[in-house]
């Protein structure tokens, strides 16, 4: 039988931790996913303007941290590669890079992108330029921000414009691609940067899933 994590202050967030306590019952503690929630919540209110959402986003944000930590904990010999994507706020280049990876791999590839000083939002033109290039973007992305767990689990590292911010994991593969930053540009600016990211991860699947590479 699960055992529940103790109660959180906000009736909400004890709903989310007991959610993500049964999804990884048998792999940690209830105590470890309550203070993961609690962190990841702390972690997106600190640059919150507006907190309408941020129960949410939390829960999302601590499962992909305690997914990335049972990855770490327990790799498996035939795991997908993990590819990270950072940029200072995740909300242009790292984005992009991310769906249009994920779009390409079809599974093959496991995909995520954080910020090391994530903003309230994506910039206005992300979307549309990935709608544009046939390639979706799931409706639940949203700004996060870098932490340990995802960095320690990717294989790959990848930075785009957030300097001496950016991690340098140890036994990691580290890349610096150096794009435009797409925040303020017009639409035609947006779409080249799109094409300039989508040329390097082309280039990146080809090495990780040549299967998948077109």
């Amino acid at each position: 039988m699960t055992n529940f994590p103790p109660p959180a202050p906000d009736s909400r967030l004890s709903a989310g931790a007991a959610r993500l306590a049964l999804r990884y019952d048998g792999t940690f503690a209830p105590e470890t996913v309550q203070h993961l929630l609690a962190d990841s919540y702390r972690l997106l209110a600190e640059g919150a303007t507006v907190r309408t959402h941020l129960i949410v986003l939390a829960e999302r944000l601590a499962n992909e941290r305690l997914d990335a930590l049972a990855h770490s904990s327990r790799p498996a010999a035939d795991a997908a590669p993990r590819v990270l994507f950072v940029c200072t706020g995740n909300a242009g280049r790292s984005q992009l890079a991310a769906a249009i990876l994920t779009h390409l791999a079809q599974g093959a590839v496991q995909v995520s992108s954080a910020g090391t000083r994530p903003t309230a939002e994506l910039d206005i033109h992300v979307a549309e330029v990935l709608a544009e290039a046939g390639v979706p973007l799931p409706e639940d992305v949203f700004p996060k921000p870098l932490t340990e767990e995802v960095v320690a689990a990717a294989d790959v590292v990848v930075t785009m414009g957030c300097g001496d911010a950016c991690p340098l994991p140890a036994g990691r593969r580290y890349m610096d691609w150096t794009v435009p930053d797409p925040d303020g540009a017009p639409i035609e600016r947006v779409r080249a940067i799109r094409d300039q990211i989508g040329s390097r991860v082309q280039a990146l699947l080809s090495e990780l899933a040549p299967t998948q590479a077109k």
